[in-house]
Parts: structure tokens; sequence; C-alpha cells
């Protein structure tokens, strides 16, 4: 088990960085719209160029920024359901979910995806808009993103077993596994229950 651990600590690794990075392009994404609007209303001056790369970083943002979403537990759970589980019965949940839904899916959609990809760049596709942008780019992301969530699905499967077998804690149990719904609850539940404690 050691070694699988110590791949699933390289995927978090790689994880970590790239959710960095997207968090540089929603910065990029941001400046890049914010000119476009003052460029525009100030001279009277458009780009498709650069409405273009402004829906590619946005592209990029959720496609690259899944793997790093699975890490840190801010995907969709149902709380109220979830935190009502046993330890066990989650990371089971989990692992049969990897197993039988993630994987398949991100193998489905990034083959898929390689296909527009390859596509496009064989054939040097453009975008039809005038001072648009090559397209293959925006396409690669696709198998890319889903490549990276297959990855860190594989971590996350990793780690689930490792709980399950003894060999590893549980991740879903910590503060950190919380996700910021459940955090934002639990703080409202504390507030109101010192709330009425004061009204008594």
């Amino acid at each position: 088990m050691t070694p699988l651990l110590s791949l699933s600590r390289l995927i978090d690794k790689i994880s970590t960085g790239v959710g960095k990075f997207t968090m540089w392009l929603i910065l990029a994404t941001t400046l890049i719209s914010a000119g476009n609007a003052l460029v525009r209303k100030m001279f009277n001056v458009s780009s498709n160029g650069l409405l273009e790369i402004q829906w590619y970083l946005f592209a990029a943002v959720f496609m690259l920024g899944a793997g790093y979403g699975f890490l840190r537990n801010s995907h969709v759970r149902i709380d109220f359901i979830s935190t009502k589980l046993g330890d066990r019965t989650r990371n089971w949940i989990d692992v049969v979910g990897i197993l039988v839904v993630l994987i398949p899916f991100c193998a489905i959609a990034g083959s898929l995806g390689w296909s527009f990809f390859y596509q496009a760049y064989v054939s040097g596709e453009m975008s039809q808009n005038a001072g648009g942008l090559i397209r293959w780019p925006a396409y690669a992301l696709i198998p890319l993103g889903f490549g990276l969530l297959l990855l860190q699905g594989v971590s996350e499967l990793i780690k689930r077993v490792a709980f399950l077998t003894g060999n590893g804690p549980d991740v879903l149990s910590g503060e950190d596994a919380k996700s910021d719904d459940q955090k934002a609850a639990e703080a409202l539940e504390a507030k109101l229950a010192e709330t009425l404690a004061g009204v008594k």
C-alpha cells in the first residue's frame, strides 16, 4: 500500500499545482474581460480574439480545476445525507462512485475530447468570427481536464481504500475535508445555538 500512497501524494501535488495555476487564470480572465469592456465603452473598439481568449481562459479554469476541486472536496455532495452516514459507509460510497461513475466517465469524455482536439489541430480549425482564434487549444482542454480529474480520482480511490483497509486516515472526516457549504452550515448552527442559549 505504501507505493500507492506515495503515488497518491504525487498526484495530489500535481492537482494542487494545477489548481493554483488556474487561480491565476481567473485573474487573467477578469483583467481581459474588464479591459475589453473599457475599450469598447471608451473607444468603441472591440476584438473577437480578445473576447474568445477570455472564453478559453474561463473554460480552462473549470476544466483544469476539476481535479483540484475533487482534492479539496469542493465538488457537489449531498451534505445533509453524507454527514449522517458512518465513516466507512461514506468511504465505500466514494469507492463505488469513483469506480462505477467517475473513472469510466473521464475515460469516455477524455477519449471523445481527444478526437475533437486532434481533428481541429490537424485541420487548423479557426473561429468563424473575424479575427477569431484557432480552436485546438480550447479542444485540448477537454482531454487534459478529464485526464487530470481521472488522475485525482485514482488518488482519492487509493486514499479511500487505504482507510478501509486500516492503512491510512479518513480524509473525509477532517476539517479540511468539509465543503464550504458544510462549514457555513456548521457555523450557522453554532451561532443559532449560542443565540438561543443567550435568550434562555
